[in-house]
């Protein structure tokens, strides 16, 4: 039975954009970094520590700007500076501001601490630099909340905000525990306030596709704009803001809203309002190469791999023009990935990562890279860098999980994927890599049981495309046909442009025997995502069997394999193709594959009792395929049960 192995799109994670001149007077980075550990605080509660920075002084009272959903608990809270002292926060003056995610908090003190400089916001436009400061809560690999100095580029800064004010997109990869934090400009003012890193739900349901769970890059803060017009209402001073420059442009705000809009669909897997958003932010700006890049993005999502190419291309142009070399790489290495050229989608990213050799993301990218090239080994050597430089970054560990499910290793698998879950305990995708674990090594009730959480936590966060199909992967597990047909079908309501529910339906409709209408969704995925490989694979596999088509199953499984080479699938078909044609060297060089690249324990088994059943080896093969069966049994897969079964009686 073919189950989502992985999820979500090709790579498209670069976390940077471009590089525009600095101001005159910026500071440099350590200059910065020095303000910032001053001004910075922790906000430590024994649930969710969070942090601030400390904006104003009135005698011995110092006022600290945060997020307002790190002092939303009923616990106690303390406020730590940068001496290490400790001030226990009186929770009555806690004054969250007025419609947006801002509080201010107080604390008494004798000691002398730096305030923040007021920035004017505005000046921050895309492409300039920016830095965030903050305390990643504790993890398991990290035990303390550490201050941690991080810079970037903003990507966006739109003049209308989206809900509770945040209006600021930049490509810094914050950290939970990081909200709260201040948002530096290049002259170490404050500009802005950080509260969102990037949760967002982005991928595809699908068969074997390694191509999964990257950072996106995108953070959310509320600029120093917002604040300032609330100062009367928290009863504070006038602060005093720098001024805008003269050459303000006035195109920019505009092209950053509507980026800023893209974002807000792309959340709800609206990638067709996405890509309308982009085009507009594009023709106002069109040099706006995280635009092209985005855009590129939520193209893969509708299918249009050609156009998400040149859109890559472009954007690789951009960043090189405008001197951002290390995002020209990855931007090429995404590009080439997307071509299935693995070999030089891993030189471009290997670029990236000599260029900025802490730039997890490209760890990641090549990791992903790696995995579909057949390399796991080194996919694990890029996830444990990755997680060296970010012990708390959740996209690292889903990867890492998903190459160890490959390895066939379920305590790393299920350990990562824990991992993940912990540290982004609201976010769905975990939950569904999970229930791919669960599902593989034989626990069916709890691959259920996961992917109903995973779908409700999608129907909350606005993603019924997704969530619908979860469910219907749920139903299909429970062998509840109608009600996965029913669910998919709501799925591609939602969102008729996605080629995986087309197949994963296909594949309902060919267990429940209705093979006409499962040609016709197989047919249906490909018209919309022509390299769709797994589609290919489950037409060859009706036309192999039920329609008795060799030659049109060899077609479709060629074309399979030449998208994706790791498809086992599809060389386990051929094997059969190669069998009847009684063409044994080559039927084992297929099933060799098979097994080289297969998941699942009970495929792997059946694999390996075909191969020792082409050796000649009978008691070998009966064994291993009887461990198949076993498997399948297991996990209450009676169909694929009772074909193994057949081999056997075949055997003997």
């Amino acid at each position: 039975m073919k189950l989502i192995y992985a999820l979500s799109p090709v790579m498209l994670t670069v976390s940077t954009i471009l590089v525009q001149p600095q101001f005159a007077l910026a500071q440099s980075s350590a200059d910065v970094a020095k303000i910032a550990k001053k001004i910075t605080v922790l906000i430590d509660n024994q649930d969710s520590p969070g942090s601030g920075v400390i904006i104003q002084r009135s005698g011995n009272t110092y006022t600290v700007l945060t997020a307002a959903h790190v002092v939303r608990k009923t616990s106690d809270y303390n406020i730590v500076t940068s001496d290490g002292q400790r001030y226990k926060l009186n929770k009555s003056n806690i004054k969250p501001l007025q419609g947006v995610d801002l509080a201010v908090v107080q604390f008494d003190s004798n000691q002398q601490y730096a305030t923040a400089k007021l920035g004017n916001s505005s000046n921050s436009t895309e492409g300039t630099t920016a830095y965030v400061a903050g305390f990643p809560k504790p993890t398991a690999a990290v035990s303390n909340s550490l201050y941690t100095f991080m810079d970037g580029r903003i990507i966006a800064n739109a003049s209308q905000s989206l809900r509770d004010g945040y209006s600021l997109v930049y490509s810094i990869d914050t950290l939970p525990g990081m909200s709260g934090g201040p948002i530096l400009n290049q002259k170490g003012e404050l500009i802005g306030v950080h509260g969102r890193g990037d949760t967002t739900e982005n991928f595809n349901i699908s068969d074997v596709n390694p191509n999964i769970i990257i950072k996106t890059g995108r953070n959310l803060g509320i600029p120093i704009s917002t604040f300032t017009k609330q100062f009367k209402t928290a009863g504070l001073d006038t602060p005093k803001v720098a001024a805008a420059p003269n050459n303000a442009a006035t195109n920019k705000p505009l092209a950053d809203d509507f980026y800023l809009q893209s974002v807000e669909k792309r959340n709800k897997a609206d990638f067709q309002g996405a890509i309308k958003d982009l085009n507009q932010a594009i023709k106002i700006n069109p040099k706006y190469a995280f635009a092209y890049y985005r855009r590129a993005e939520a193209r893969q999502n509708t299918g249009e791999r050609e156009k998400a190419i040149k859109d890559l291309q472009k954007a690789a142009e951009l960043f090189s023009e405008q001197g951002n070399k290390s995002d020209a790489f990855r931007s090429q290495g995404s590009m080439r990935m997307l071509k299935q050229d693995y070999p030089g989608a891993i030189a471009a990213f290997s670029q990236a990562i000599k260029l900025n050799p802490k730039d997890t993301d490209a760890y990641n990218e090549r990791g992903m890279t790696r995995v579909q090239s057949g390399d796991l080994k080194g996919a694990l050597a890029d996830y444990n860098k990755s997680l060296s430089l970010q012990p708390s970054d959740a996209y690292a560990y889903m990867g890492r999980s998903f190459t160890h499910l490959k390895l066939q290793d379920k305590i790393s698998a299920i350990a990562d994927v824990n991992q993940a879950i912990s540290i982004a305990p609201n976010y769905a995708l975990p939950y569904l890599i999970l229930g791919v674990i669960h599902y593989n090594f034989g626990d069916t009730p709890k691959a259920i049981t996961t992917f109903n959480k995973a779908s409700q936590l999608l129907a909350a966060q606005g993603n019924q495309s997704y969530a619908h199909g979860s469910q219907a992967l749920a139903f299909q597990l429970s062998n509840n046909y109608p009600a996965a047909i029913n669910s998919f079908t709501k799925a591609i309501k939602a969102n008729p442009q996605d080629a995986e529910m087309y197949e994963l339906r296909g594949d309902v409709y060919s267990r429940n025997g209705n093979i006409k209408k499962a040609l016709a969704d197989y047919a249906q995925a490909i018209r919309i995502n022509p390299n769709d490989a797994s589609a290919y694979t489950s037409r060859a596999s009706i036309r192999l069997v039920q329609q008795k088509d060799s030659q049109g199953a060899l077609t479709d499984l060629n074309k399979a394999l030449s998208l994706d080479p790791s498809q086992d699938k599809a060389y386990f078909f051929r094997t059969i193709i190669r069998i009847q044609q009684k063409d044994r060297q080559r039927a084992l060089a297929d099933i060799n594959n098979a097994i080289r690249y297969v998941v699942s324990d009970a495929d792997k088994y059946m694999y390996k009792g075909i191969k020792s059943a082409l050796q000649g080896n009978k008691p070998e093969a009966k064994n291993n395929l009887q461990r198949s069966a076993n498997l399948y049994q297991l996990r209450g897969d009676k169909a694929s049960y009772n074909e193994v079964m057949k081999l056997i009686s075949m055997i003997n």
